[in-house]
């Protein structure tokens, strides 16, 4: 082939409408992402975009909504338990899963109901 598919450069969540003080409520302040501001011309969507190392996910509004229950992005975490632990104290409920040998992964819920796993 004469192209190749490098990175992904971002993963999109959704959220409903007026939902954005909660997603930077979730994404900035407890998972630690750093909020970055959307181009102008999309600022008027609603949403709020988050960075994470060369990464981005984005919260875009979707209405009507619908949480993504099994589809997800999947982080891997330098200070894996003690994210566990941090997520526990901000009450975010979290399920182990030793599904996959050799893995060691959990997934939450965003207070939206969106899907996200976490790995050592």
């Amino acid at each position: 082939m004469e192209f190749s598919i490098l990175t992904i450069d971002h993963v999109q969540v959704a959220a409903p409408a007026e939902e954005e003080q909660v997603a930077r409520n979730f994404y900035a302040e407890i998972l630690g992402m750093q909020e970055i501001e959307k181009p102008e011309a999309l600022k008027g969507r609603g949403g709020a975009w988050f960075e994470f190392g060369s990464q981005q996910l984005h919260v875009g509004v979707e209405e009507p909504f619908s949480p993504a229950k099994k589809a997800h992005p999947a982080f891997q975490v330098a200070g894996y338990e003690k994210l566990k632990e941090h997520l526990l104290v901000n009450k975010i409920e979290l399920k182990e899963d030793n599904s996959i040998p050799g893995v060691e992964r959990f997934f939450v819920f965003d207070p939206f109901g969106n899907r996200l796993e976490f790995l050592k």
